[in-house]
C-alpha cells in the first residue's frame, strides 16, 4: 500500500483547517475564528483503513433519522460493511439520500463519542469515484471520519447516527472533539 492515501488525508486536513479558520462560511463561530489554530485529529493509522465490498440490500429500506434539532431526515438503508477491528466483528450500515446518487453516507458513534470525539457521532462520506478500488470494493477509511457542522455551532441541523451504527468499540481515527 502506498503512502499517497496518507498524504491525501493530510492535505484534506490542512485545507479544512484553512477553511474553518478563515472562510466567512465556516461553521466555526466568527468570534472564535481569529484564535482558531486547527482541529484535533488522531494520528493517521492504516489499521483503520479498509477495502471492503458493500453488501447491498435487494430492496433498500427507508429509514427516518433524527436530527440535532429534533427534526427528521429520510434515507435509504443501502447496504452494510462487514469488517473486524481489534478482533471484534463489526457491521456498519451505509445510507443514501437519493437512490441515483453514487455516494454513501456512513454515520457512526463509538466508545470515544462524548469523550475524545463529538458526542453525537461522526460521519464518513464515500464518493463512488474517490472511494472505490479497481475491483469494485469501497474504501472505508476512518482516518477520514469528521464531525458534523453542528459540532461547531448550534445554528446547524445535523442528522444523527442511527442506533444500528452505534459501535461498542473505540475508533481512534479521524477528527476529535472540537474544544
Amino acid at each position: 500500500m502506498t503512502t499517497d492515501w496518507r498524504r491525501a488525508i493530510e492535505t484534506q486536513r490542512e485545507e479544512k483547517d484553512r477553511y474553518f479558520g478563515g472562510d466567512p462560511h465556516s461553521p466555526i463561530p466568527s468570534d472564535e475564528r481569529e484564535s482558531f489554530d486547527g482541529l484535533e485529529y488522531y494520528p493517521i493509522d492504516e489499521a483503520y483503513r479498509f477495502e471492503l465490498p458493500l453488501h447491498e440490500y435487494n430492496d433498500p429500506e427507508p429509514v427516518t433519522v433524527g436530527t440535532s434539532t429534533d427534526g427528521e431526515r429520510k434515507y435509504l438503508r443501502w447496504g452494510e460493511f462487514r469488517f473486524t477491528v481489534d478482533g471484534e466483528d463489526i457491521t456498519l450500515q451505509a445510507y443514501k439520500a437519493d437512490p441515483d446518487d453514487d455516494r454513501l453516507w456512513v454515520p457512526f458513534r463509538d466508545v470515544t463519542s462524548g469523550d475524545e470525539t463529538y458526542g453525537a457521532g461522526r460521519y464518513l462520506d464515500l464518493e463512488g469515484d474517490g472511494h472505490r478500488t479497481d475491483d469494485g470494493n469501497w474504501i472505508l477509511d476512518f482516518n477520514e471520519a469528521y464531525n458534523p457542522t453542528c459540532a461547531y455551532s448550534d445554528r446547524y441541523e445535523c442528522p444523527l447516527p442511527p442506533t444500528e451504527n452505534w459501535l461498542e468499540i473505540s475508533i481512534e481515527a479521524g477528527e476529535q472533539a472540537y474544544h
